[in-house]
């Protein structure tokens, strides 16, 4: 997703009131909001066919939510769309306007977005107590990069291609990159005559 910059000075109270009226969703970071704009649709396929393995995986047991559902790194912000957020902590089955305390959160890369994924939000995730995995999937390749944390508060990075499987030991799911990437049609490279 790509976020454009709105001129305004909000308190988290006036965000939310004033988001509910608008078209499209917006992120909220010390009082200024930026508009989410669309991903791909290779962006939407990956996004829905993780949030559908975890939703089938974990039963009741947690909350999976999509795009739409705000994370909020405190409860004054920053408030951020992830394309996939997991929570297990009954505090946010119940909440109303966002989680809280993910365990785990997806975000499906794009050209316009990777730098920002991997760097700003990344670093506002890891102030969340709660996460345990943070999961980066590739529009362009059968490539999935995970961030999980161990014991000791470490961040430990693993990578997995074309025919791996994603073992999200926090939450006793596995997720097939053959499945991640099921009915998705991926941008072939553009093709230039030999000569």
């Amino acid at each position: 997703m790509i976020a454009t910059r709105q001129p305004a000075d909000f308190t988290p109270k006036d965000y939310f009131d004033w988001e509910s009226k608008q078209p499209v969703r917006y992120e909220y970071f010390d009082g200024q909001v930026f508009a989410m704009a669309g991903g791909t649709l290779q962006h939407a396929d990956i996004a829905l066919n993780v949030a559908l393995l975890l939703r089938r995986s974990l039963g009741d047991r947690c909350k999976v939510r999509n795009s739409d559902a705000k994370v909020g790194i405190t409860a004054d912000g920053p408030f951020v769309y992830p394309d996939v957020s997991v929570t297990c902590d009954q505090q946010d089955f119940s909440a109303q306007q966002f989680s809280q305390h993910p365990c785990v959160i997806v975000e499906v890369l794009s050209a316009s977005t990777e730098a920002y994924d991997r760097g700003g939000k990344f670093a506002l995730y890891r102030r969340l107590e709660s996460l345990q995995a943070y999961i980066l999937i590739s529009s362009e390749e059968q490539l999935v990069e995970v961030f999980r944390q161990d014991e000791k508060g470490q961040w430990i990075f693993t990578v997995y291609g074309e025919n791996d499987c994603v073992d999200l030991t926090t939450l006793n799911v596995t997720l097939p990159l053959a499945a991640i990437y099921e009915n998705v049609a991926m941008e072939q490279p553009a093709r230039f005559p030999e000569g």
